[in-house]
């Protein structure tokens, strides 16, 4: 990746990595109050219970005049039971009590009791009841809590990376096409620039401008125009035309003599059958439509070949000698960026272009190839 593309993988990384470990950190803290919650009222109903049970035992021993049998504390549960004199009758008073009065007491360690329901039965006030299980729940709950966002969090970071990936994988592929596509226009801009330059030094150098100098510069300032007006295309914020019904031939003959001396110089014969054919599209889009169709089939031709042009009513089709066009690639050689053949120069946009254009003024476009003998393209509309 380049750093424009990390930091991309990067920003969107952190986003999503940190938007749900925020997440995560609100439902942990949610979940946590929620638990904590209900195991203080779990500890606190049990330890009320407890108490319920022994001040029952009391009130029962005093009103039967038997012997007091006090139940059995629960696990981590101690009782302390406290006189109307508040002299401690049995138990041990816990620490950090300072006055005694009905209360629920959460300490670091611990939670206590202190109930009246004995009401001074057989001479004692107090119930107290001391438990630790409240705390080492807490702690337990703590741990599990941690533990779970941990495993969430490596999940998360999981599903981010590659997510990311995912993410990343068109805009990585787009960015390799699009360094090819810088790649090709600066090569395809070379050849017609330094032609350019070699016939106006030659021309300067001799002093007079004969025909093959001018030729070449010609065919140079048309090559730079063809792809100007390609790249023009691709500017989505150029203002649209309204289409309106044209005849074909004479932009047609336009564009075929445009490139005379392209074709000339590769010593290629344009057979043409044209006669008048009218379609609802703009002038420009026509002309471009023509003009990438003309440059292709130039531009893959043998020299000493042939490229025959059809023009009549409702179709279209321009056929080469050239080198062809594998099977498997006709399937996407409409695509930005994709070239049929390496074997010439350019920039993989010439068909896309022609295929965008169909698709806007409602043509039908077919291709036939055959490697090494040549292809031929055939555009139909109603």
């Amino acid at each position: 990746m380049n750093d424009l593309e990390k930091r991309s993988f990067y920003s969107f990384l952190s986003l999503y990595v940190g938007s749900s470990f925020l997440f995560l950190a609100l439902a942990g803290f949610w979940y946590y109050t929620a638990q904590k919650n209900a195991l203080q009222n779990n500890n606190y109903f049990q330890m009320q219970h407890y108490s319920d049970k022994v001040s029952a035992a009391i009130i029962n021993a005093h009103m039967h005049g038997g012997g007091l049998h006090l139940p059995a504390p629960p696990q981590k549960t101690e009782l302390t039971l406290v006189s109307t004199q508040n002299d401690v009758v049995y138990g041990a008073l816990p620490q950090d009590i300072e006055t005694l009065k009905n209360d629920f007491l959460l300490l670091d360690n611990r939670t206590i009791l202190i109930s009246d329901a004995p009401q001074e039965h057989l001479n004692i006030r107090y119930v107290i009841v001391e438990s630790t299980t409240y705390p080492e729940e807490l702690e337990a709950l703590l741990a599990y809590l941690l533990l779970v966002m941990i495993a969430i969090s490596l999940g998360i970071v999981t599903v981010a990376w590659v997510l990311s990936k995912i993410f990343m994988r068109p805009i990585h592929q787009k960015v390799e096409q699009i360094e090819q596509f810088i790649q090709d226009i600066s090569h395809e801009l070379n050849t017609p620039v330094t032609a350019l330059q070699m016939s106006s030094k030659r021309a300067l150098q001799k002093g007079i401008y004969d025909e093959k100098i001018l030729t070449n510069i010609v065919i140079s300032t048309k090559q730079l125009y063809s792809i100007y007006r390609s790249l023009a295309y691709l500017n989505f914020a150029t203002p649209k035309e309204e289409p309106k019904e044209l005849n074909l031939r004479p932009i047609l003959e336009e564009n075929i003599a445009y490139y005379g001396e392209l074709s000339r110089a590769k010593k290629i014969v344009f057979k043409t059958e044209l006669s008048d054919a009218a379609l609802r599209i703009t002038e420009e889009r026509a002309g471009l439509l023509f003009s990438n169709l003309i440059a292709n089939a130039i531009k893959y031709s043998m020299p000493n070949t042939t490229v025959t042009v059809t023009l009549k009513e409702h179709l279209f089709s321009i056929k080469d000698e050239g080198v062809g066009i594998k099977k498997e690639k006709l399937e996407t050689i409409f695509k930005p960026y994709e070239r049929g053949s390496q074997i010439a120069g350019g920039f993989g946009i010439g068909l896309s272009i022609v295929k965008q254009i169909c698709d806007e003024f409602k043509i039908e476009i077919t291709v036939e190839s055959e490697l090494d003998k040549g292809s031929c393209f055939t555009l139909t509309w109603q």
